[in-house]
């Protein structure tokens, strides 16, 4: 019986590294069995160390920077489209954003709402600590 020609893409690159050719072999070696479904693949596993106290420190401090960063552009934006101070330079806000920030209109209503969501967070999170249910 007639064996289909193999359909996997054979390595055209001049260069090849030790690896490359590695798995290149492997697959020639698999390719070349009469049952591939019964091949044996090794598998190399690779350890990612778990962060220090310090990179975890970091990261949190990092994160609540973009946070910030987040709140404070939804909040600055919604001040300038709430009081028109773009309207010296431009006719519309979307204009405005666009040319300034290089924002999309889909962008700078998500920064707003984002920043709205963490007031309403915020303000919550007061609301239920003073004991007030409503």
């Amino acid at each position: 019986m007639a064996k289909p020609p193999s359909r996997r893409k054979k390595s055209t690159s001049a260069v090849s590294t030790d690896s490359t050719s590695a798995a290149s072999s492997a697959n020639e070696d698999i390719s070349q069995q009469e049952d591939p479904g019964s091949a044996t693949i090794t598998v190399t596993a690779v350890e990612i160390p778990e962060l220090t106290e310090e990179e975890q420190r970091d990261r949190l401090h990092l994160e609540r920077r973009v946070e910030r960063a987040v709140f404070e552009a939804g909040k600055a934006l919604a001040e300038l489209r709430d009081r028109r101070l773009y309207r010296s330079t431009h006719k519309t806000f979307e204009e405005y954003c666009r040319s300034r920030f290089a924002y999309t209109h889909r962008h700078v209503n998500y920064l707003i709402a984002a920043s709205n969501v963490v007031d309403n967070i915020i303000m919550g999170t007061n609301g239920s600590l003073s004991g007030d249910t409503g």
